[in-house]
This record gives structure tokens, sequence and C-alpha cells, in this order.
């Protein structure tokens, strides 16, 4: 089984890349990302991929690629990651996970789960950091030993529910096969005494203004060697 990631570091120019075992060319770093894990993969390979949001939705050569590897593999299931993990802030990732599938006619995706583990979580690199435990519902909920024995979370009697189901049809019929899915209400939005501690909402401005600064760094850099 593949566990990967994509750095997405920058680059003096976009280079696009025209393979002829990628479905799409594009200059899309994570698009290209993903297609090249998926040619890695032995017809019965599996693979876990962290992705950017935009691989989700991004339409062109993004929907594209997204009707193709729900044609080719086994797109079983999606975790939306929350905010506060990786070593810059803002970044809204997810992890795909997908099973590699011989060429056939009909579809192999028959249905996507989906673990919203981003609404209403909170973390941070030094204070609050995330935990293995944190994920102990995940992992319970995917089944690793039986995963076709799954049961939704989310129910019409419990719209609170972080594991849902949604069947092919339904993600074929959205907007550009969009897997941009998500159904919990943000709580901070209307109850203001959900937000996070003041010292956590502080360590969050510093750590995102620190991104913004390294990215800067990394602009100046590029201009002064270009």
């Amino acid at each position: 089984m593949t566990f990967t990631n994509e750095e997405g570091q920058l680059d003096k120019e976009e280079l696009t890349y025209n393979r002829q075992d990628f479905w799409s060319t594009t200059s899309n770093k994570q698009l290209n990302f993903v297609q090249h894990i998926r040619t890695m993969l032995k017809i019965t390979g599996k693979a876990a991929v962290v992705v950017p949001d935009n691989v989700l939705f991004e339409g062109g050569a993004g929907e594209t690629i997204r009707k193709k590897l729900l044609q080719n593999t086994d797109l079983h299931t999606i975790l939306r990651l929350p905010t506060g993990i990786f070593y810059k802030q803002g970044v809204k990732a997810n992890v795909m996970f997908f099973d590699n599938k011989p060429a056939a006619e009909q579809t192999w995706t028959k249905e996507i789960w989906f673990y919203d583990f981003r609404t209403n979580i909170h973390f941070t690199l030094k204070k609050n950091p995330l935990q293995f435990a944190d994920l102990e519902e995940f992992i319970a909920c995917y089944r690793p030993k039986n995963r076709h024995e799954r049961k939704e979370t989310w129910s019409e009697d419990n719209p609170e529910g972080r594991w849902r189901r949604f069947l092919i049809d339904e993600i074929l019929a959205r907007d550009k096969t969009s897997l941009d899915i998500f159904w919990l209400k943000d709580k901070s939005l209307a109850d203001l005494d959900n937000l996070p501690e003041p010292d956590e909402l502080a360590l969050e401005i510093i750590e995102n203004l620190e991104a913004a600064l390294e990215g800067f760094r990394e602009i100046v850099g590029k201009l002064a060697e270009g």
C-alpha cells in the first residue's frame, strides 16, 4: 500500500507534463501527482494520497482526472482533514483512498464514504496537536479488516454524524463531478460560544502570519534567482 503526499514547492516555471500514461495534460502539480501515483500501482495496488481541496473540485483537467479515477479505480474513501496539522497553517487537505483495478467497461467505484474530520474541529501544531486517539473514530468507521461492513453515523435523525456514504450516481450528477462534499454546519459561524479559546486563536494567527512570511521569502528568493 502506498502512503504519500505532495509537498507543493514553488518552481521557477509551471511545467505541463505530457505523458502517455496520464489521463490529462495539465500544469497542476497536485493533479499530476495523483495521476503519477496511480501509474505506479500494480493492478491490485492500494493507495492513500494526501491532496489539497482543489483536486476535489477543480474543473477542466481536474474533472477529467476525477472521472477517470472513478472509472479505473475503486475510490472508496475520502477523509477531510482539519487545518492546523501541517507545517503550514491554513492548508486544507484530504486523504483519498483508492484501490487500483484492471481495465473494464464498468465504473469500478460504486460508492464513496466521506469522513468529515474538519468541520468544528480545531488543532494547532504546538498547543493542541493532532493525536492518534483523535483518529480512532475514523478508523472504527473505516473498518480496515472488512470495509464492506461499514455503517453510516450520519442520518436524518443524526445530522451531526461525520461518516456518510454517497452513491456513484450522486457523485456523477454533481457539477464537474466535484468530490468537495460537506454537510455539517460550521457552528462557529452561528455560535460564538463554540469558538476556540483566545490563546488558540492567537497561536493560529501567529502561525498563519509565519506561513505567509515564509511564502513571501520563497517568492523573493525565486525573483532574486531569476
